[in-house]
């Protein structure tokens, strides 16, 4: 116990050059920590984006590309299919409920999603959630709009308010459909995924604003009135992708296969949890490279550390030989040194684990509501531990290189004062 003592005397008594190692290695480990819980947090929140559905199925295509557009509303669809199809998957004996979603038009930047009102009941997220509404209530008029919770608070947009819809998906619509502008009927509470930056509207709104749109270009009069669409039969013609829910998830691969050769149509099914393993296949190299660089951080302030000790070792010889000459051996000058690079690692590895939790808890609800990403917060895990102890186990073969110095250094080396 004499050479721990020894070792927290000495490091107290050079305090500010500490102080600043411990510094640089607590915030390596936030670094270290705050990237994993990240990591982890993306997964999770990608897999809870979508729960409970137990297969996607879109127009033919791969299925990383089905789930980005119709679950993460990135990219675009390579088609659309009928609705003769669609009608057809809602009537198969395998299928419990079905959902669908026609994309294609936008509102400053945010996607517009057709749908139908089992949108709002069927889907779910994040260990099966249903979604709810903060304010108002579902379209129940051909011209209302739910919005999403982000589009309402970047926005500005209230109940009530009208809403233009633009033709495409850029954020600013050359195409705007303004004869037929949407009330907003309600708001939904924040859920952590992209349905936060959606808006929602019927399928039968969908055809509704392209009536007199058939030939793909921009109507140059006034075209049909609001009246004359409202007395129209508006039945989609088609639709991007559609949500399934089945009665028995033992016929899941089976319908999957029905769906990938039906013959009428080119069509894709997905199941949502072994498309996202596919996408994690692409990511896997980002995610590698980001702990490599955080390791490489960590590192770094340990080669501080040890080029801290060594610069103070010089200082400290005639400290050595005193120690030597009331009795200290060479193996106790060592363990000093090593002891001392053992302080400086537990404290900053605790400083920066109670740092990146720390962070969490306050930067995590933030997080949360601007990109979707939970970041847990729980009690370190096995592999938390392991990084903090590895951390720490590296101090200590850092501190291994000054001792070993200081145990060669002669008590004639110590005493001499060199010029």
């Amino acid at each position: 116990m004499i050479i721990p003592r020894l070792a927290l005397k000495s490091l107290l008594n050079r305090g500010g050059m500490v102080v600043l190692t411990i510094f640089c290695i607590a915030l390596s480990v936030m670094l270290l920590i705050g990237v994993d819980k990240v990591r982890e947090g993306v997964r999770s929140s990608f897999a809870g984006t979508v729960s409970g559905t137990d297969l996607i199925v879109g127009a033919r295509s791969g299925s990383v590309q089905l789930m980005l557009y119709s679950v993460f509303r990135i990219g675009d669809a390579p088609n659309n299919f009928t609705w003769a199809t669609y009608q057809e998957l809602a009537a198969h004996p395998d299928v419990a409920w079905i959902v669908p979603i026609s994309l294609g038009d936008s509102h400053r930047g945010f996607r517009v999603v057709g749908t139908t009102p089992d949108y709002f009941t069927q889907l779910r997220f994040r260990d099966d959630n249903a979604m709810r509404f903060a304010e108002g209530a579902p379209f129940a008029d051909l011209f209302d709009i739910v919005l999403g919770a982000s589009v309402a608070e970047t926005l500005g947009y209230r109940l009530g308010d009208e809403i233009v819809v633009g033709h495409g998906l850029g954020s600013v619509s050359l195409a705007e459909h303004a004869n037929r502008p949407f009330r907003v009927s309600g708001i939904l509470a924040p859920t952590g995924t992209p349905i936060d930056k959606s808006l929602h509207v019927s399928l039968a709104a969908i055809e509704a604003i392209h009536v007199d749109w058939e030939s793909g270009g921009v109507p140059t009069g006034p075209g049909t009135s609001v009246e004359a669409i409202r007395d129209m039969a508006l039945e989609p013609r088609t639709v991007t992708a559609a949500f399934l829910g089945l009665r028995s998830p033992i016929s899941t691969f089976t319908l999957q296969r029905v769906i990938n050769q039906y013959p009428d149509e080119a069509l894709s099914a997905v199941v949502p949890g072994l498309a996202l393993l596919e996408l994690w296949s692409i990511t896997e190299i980002i995610e590698t490279g980001l702990q490599i660089v955080t390791v490489f951080v960590v590192l770094t302030a340990i080669i501080g550390m040890v080029a801290t000790i060594l610069a103070m070792l010089n200082d400290r010889r005639r400290e050595m030989a005193i120690l030597r000459a009331v009795g200290a051996s060479p193996r106790h000058i060592f363990g000093l040194l090593v002891a001392e690079a053992v302080f400086m690692g537990v404290c900053g590895t605790l400083l920066g684990g109670l740092g990146a939790y720390a962070a969490i808890a306050l930067l995590g609800p933030a997080i949360d509501r601007s990109f979707g990403i939970a970041l847990e917060i729980a009690a370190p895990g096995a592999q938390e531990a392991a990084m903090m102890g590895l951390v720490i186990l590296a101090a200590a073969l850092a501190g291994l290189v000054p001792a070993f110095k200081a145990y060669r250094n002669s008590l004639a080396d110590g005493v001499a004062v060199r010029n």
